[in-house]
């Protein structure tokens, strides 16, 4: 279906982009932050089999998983303050323009943990495309794109994180969405200090509710960078982070 955005702009709602990677039994999985695998289980008790394939008349299974370290979530300002606030409640606007940009990280050295990282400099986002476009969202997408991205181990991999710095763009254009292909925004391994995640969120000195942060998605090369309709759909779980389903429209010029 064609849905009008304006006399000029409309997408086609059958032509979604799904960023999201699902979530699946074993260690052909995603993990992050040391969790073990997933697991879906068949519920066995009194008698009751959860397994079609094993004589039970339905499957009904227990799913075991970590939203942070299994796949695709987004996050509120819950995850770094004492009182966990849900992301369920703080999540009250679905759709909104995106921003998609692909960066290369650039190698720097961490004289603190005395090794090489791959950090997204805010010099590497381009802000005219801030500038030309009215976005709530930013996605970035890094390269290297391959296709393990969808079943990696991340633990103990120091994967890319951002610069601090990016939060000043992000706060200069009102940014309220961030969705990034990693982990994190902060480095795996920091102390705890979780530097972008307070200053995005402002915590302690001015929390921000409406600011979202989304990670370990995945956006196929054959998605082009440029401005979209995001459509941020999220399970309904009462916590700081949930498991989330970003959806793209491209936006289509009227004839």
């Amino acid at each position: 279906m064609k849905l009008f955005l304006s006399n000029t702009q409309y997408i086609d709602t059958k032509q979604p982009l799904d960023l999201s990677i699902p979530l699946r039994h074993g260690s052909e999985n995603l993990r992050a932050w040391y969790v073990d695998t997933p697991r879906f289980e068949p519920v066995r008790a009194n008698g009751f089999l959860g397994a079609v394939n094993e004589g039970g008349s339905v499957n009904f299974r227990n799913v075991f998983f970590n939203p942070h370290g299994h796949g695709t979530h987004t996050e509120c300002l819950g995850h770094i303050t004492p009182e966990v606030f849900s992301v369920n409640e703080r999540v009250t606007e679905y759709i909104c323009k995106a921003l998609l940009l692909t960066v290369a990280p650039e190698r720097v050295y961490n004289q603190d943990a005395q090794e090489w990282d791959e950090v997204v400099k805010k010099e590497q986002l381009d802000t005219a495309k801030f500038l030309e476009n009215d976005i709530e969202a930013l996605i970035i997408r890094t390269l290297p794109n391959d296709q393990n991205k969808k079943s990696k181990n991340y633990s103990s991999t120091n994967p890319p994180y951002l610069d601090i710095d990016i939060v000043e763009l992000l706060d200069q254009f009102n940014i309220k969405h961030l969705l990034i292909d990693v982990p994190s925004v902060d480095r795996e391994s920091d102390g705890g200090k979780l530097v972008f995640h307070h200053r995005f969120w402002k915590v302690p000195e001015a929390p921000n509710h409406e600011r979202t942060i989304t990670e370990l998605i995945y956006v196929k090369d054959s998605i082009e960078d440029g401005v979209f309709l995001l459509e941020l759909q999220l399970a309904p779980f009462q916590n700081d982070a949930a498991p989330s389903r970003p959806i793209l429209y491209k936006l289509n010029e009227k004839k």
